[in-house]
C-alpha cells in the first residue's frame, strides 16, 4: 500500500483538533486541502475515518484505532526533531573520545574542562587506551576522534593534525646518582635495569626503533601499563625509566629524579588529533574541534 505520508499528518491534526478548519489553520493550508487528503486516506484504507458533529469532526471506531498508532508515530517523529534541534543548539549530545593517559593529561583535559563549562548538557565519554587501541576504535566508529602519539602504523583513511610535540627521556633516582652529569653511550642501557611501557604502545615502538638502530635494543626488567607508575618505580630506585618528559617534570624540578644524558637525544615526536575520514562528526564533536581550532 503506497499512501502519501502527508495524508497521515493532515489526519493527525484533524483528529487532534476535532475540526477540519482548525487543522487547516495549524498546518497553514486551505480547508479543502485537508478535506481532500482525509478523503484520499479513507479511500486508500477502505474505511471512513471521521463523522461530522455539531462542533466539527469526530473519529469513527476505525479512525480511533488508526489515530492511536499515528499519534504515537507522529509524536515520536516530533520528539526526534526536537532532540536533533537540541543537539544542533548544543543543549544535548555526546562526544566520544579515545585518548591515552599521556594525551589526556598533557593536552586534552584543560580543553575538556573549558568545553564542559560552555556546554554542560553535552555528555563526554573518554575511552582510555594506547595509540593502537585508539586507532582500532576509530576505524570501527566507536569514538568520534582520537588523541594519539606518533608513530602511527596506518594513516590511510584518517586525517591527523599535530597539536603539540612530546619528548621521550630516561630518568633515574638516587640509586643511580653516579650517572648524573655524565654523557652516556646508548649501549650502556644494556647494563642497566630499565623500566618502560608495555609493547602495545606507540611510545614503546618509537623508542625501541630508535635504540635498535643504535645497537642498544631494550630488554627491560620491568614493563608497565601507565607512565605514572613508571615514574613511581624510578623514584623507588627500581630502574632507570623511559618516560615522556612531562610525566617526570615535577620530580626533576624537585631534584627527586634526574635526566640521563646520552650521546644523542631521542628526537621529538608528535601528539596528533585523528579523525576517520569516512565518518561525519556530530555537532558536539565538530564544536569541540572548533574550540581546539582544528578543521577537518
Amino acid at each position: 500500500m503506497n499512501i502519501n505520508l502527508e495524508y497521515y499528518k493532515f489526519f493527525y491534526y484533524a483528529a487532534k483538533c476535532g475540526s477540519i478548519t482548525q487543522a487547516a489553520e495549524v498546518l497553514s493550508v486551505t480547508q479543502p486541502a485537508v478535506s481532500q487528503a482525509i478523503r484520499a486516506l479513507a479511500k486508500a484504507l477502505g474505511t471512513e475515518l471521521f463523522v461530522r458533529n455539531g462542533k466539527g469532526v469526530q473519529l469513527t471506531p476505525a479512525g480511533e484505532v488508526l489515530y492511536d498508532y499515528v499519534k504515537r508515530g507522529y509524536e515520536q517523529i516530533r520528539m526526534g526533531e526536537r532532540k536533533m534541534l537540541e543537539m544542533t543548539n548544543m543543549e544535548t549530545g555526546e562526544i566520544r573520545i579515545g585518548a591515552s593517559d599521556m594525551t589526556l593529561q598533557f593536552y586534552l583535559l584543560p580543553h575538556l574542562q573549558r568545553f564542559h563549562e560552555r556546554y554542560p548538557g553535552i555528555r563526554i565519554s573518554v575511552t582510555n587506551g594506547p595509540t593502537p587501541e585508539t586507532m582500532h576504535y576509530l576505524s570501527e566508529g566507536k569514538i568520534d576522534f582520537g588523541l594519539v602519539t606518533t608513530p602511527l602504523s596506518h594513516r590511510k583513511g584518517f586525517q591527523a593534525t599535530p597539536v603539540r610535540m612530546v619528548q621521550d627521556v630516561f630518568v633515574a633516582g638516587e640509586r643511580f646518582r653516579a650517572l648524573k652529569g655524565q654523557t652516556i653511550p646508548w649501549s650502556r642501557l644494556r647494563e642497566l635495569p630499565v623500566v618502560c611501557l608495555e609493547k602495545n604502545s606507540s611510545t614503546r615502538s618509537y623508542v625501541d626503533e630508535f635504540l635498535l638502530a643504535r645497537d642498544a635494543a631494550l630488554h627491560p626488567e620491568i614493563e608497565l601499563a601507565t607512565s605514572d607508575m613508571i615514574v613511581q618505580f624510578a623514584l623507588r630506585g627500581l630502574g632507570v625509566a623511559c618516560v615522556m618528559w612531562d610525566f617526570a617534570a615535577p620530580y626533576l624540578e624537585r631534584g627527586e629524579l634526574f635526566e640521563l644524558h646520552f650521546e644523542t637525544s631521542i628526537p621529538e615526536r608528535a601528539m596528533e588529533l585523528v579523525t576517520n575520514e569516512k565518518l561525519p562528526l556530530t555537532s558536539a564533536s565538530a564544536k569541540f574541534l572548533e574550540l581546539l581550532e582544528i578543521t577537518t
